[in-house]
């Protein structure tokens, strides 16, 4: 018996990913995943009931030059983060990892079809470095093979978001967006204007993968240029799931720092 709020993997997938399930509609269930940011359907004979495990973001590879910041010479701003995010659960693991690493960052929960027409009015209040539009993804291989024009769930609704930003910051050098989910059109959003997106090779991603980037950059000084392939890294997936521009980091660092 399969309930609302089960933890459960796919026998059909070798049982890969942990999902909660949101949802029963007859004999399929809709589910969420838990770390990974997908959204599923299944029938209930190929689901298997576990549990949800422990849920860490500590097993990313540690911010280190966080570390070497040289706290009696210098103060430092960080560069502002706004994430909008379609999910609720995902946005909030998000601000709860930025504001353990000390980043200034806004959340907002936008269904991902909005995003295109409140993202102008954030950008506006918000003034941010970094923008994030992120939610749900999905790649249709089948649609792929029948030549379907509409293969992604949300990739056009990220690539949309992301055009009306460049409309208010045309340079990335001001505004470092990072775009997509899981599977999204990396290619087309990097097009359309996103510094860093997913999924070169159309997988899924990390609920933090977004975080990670955003947040190292936050951290990086605005005059060093990032090391692209190790930040890559520093993601769940590496270059498979996200991947982007050279980029420069948005922090200020200044002198000297106040005593009082």
């Amino acid at each position: 018996m399969i309930n609302i709020g089960d933890f459960v993997t796919r026998k059909s997938y070798e049982n890969d990913i942990v999902f909660e399930v949101i949802g029963i509609e007859g004999k399929e269930c809709i589910l969420k995943g838990v770390d990974i940011r997908l959204m599923a359907d299944a029938p209930v004979n190929d689901l298997v009931v576990c549990d949800r495990g422990k849920i860490s973001d500590d097993f990313f590879p540690s911010l280190d030059f966080v570390n070497s910041l040289d706290r009696n010479e210098y103060f430092y701003l960080p560069g502002k983060v706004l994430h909008i995010d379609g999910d609720k659960s995902y946005l909030s693991r998000c601000m709860e990892f930025y504001k353990k690493n000390n980043v200034l960052a806004y959340g907002k929960s936008v269904k991902e079809s909005e995003m295109y027409k409140e993202i102008p009015k954030y950008l506006q209040q918000y003034n941010p470095d970094i923008l994030i539009i992120t939610g749900h993804d999905a790649y249709f291989k089948k649609r792929d093979k029948e030549n379907s024009n509409n293969l992604y769930k949300n990739s056009e609704n990220f690539c949309k978001a992301v055009k009306e930003a460049r409309k208010y910051e045309k340079s990335s050098d001001k505004l470092v967006i990072i775009a997509g989910a899981c599977q999204s059109n990396y290619e087309e959003l990097i097009k359309s204007g996103a510094t860093f997106a997913s999924s070169p090779k159309k997988i899924n991603i990390h609920a933090l993968d977004p975080a990670i980037i955003a947040t190292s950059l936050s951290l990086l000084d605005r005059s060093k240029e990032v090391d692209l392939i190790s930040l890559l890294e520093k993601t769940k997936y590496g270059k498979d799931g996200m991947g982007g521009l050279k980029s420069k980091g948005t922090m200020y660092v200044g002198y000297p720092r106040n005593e009082a």
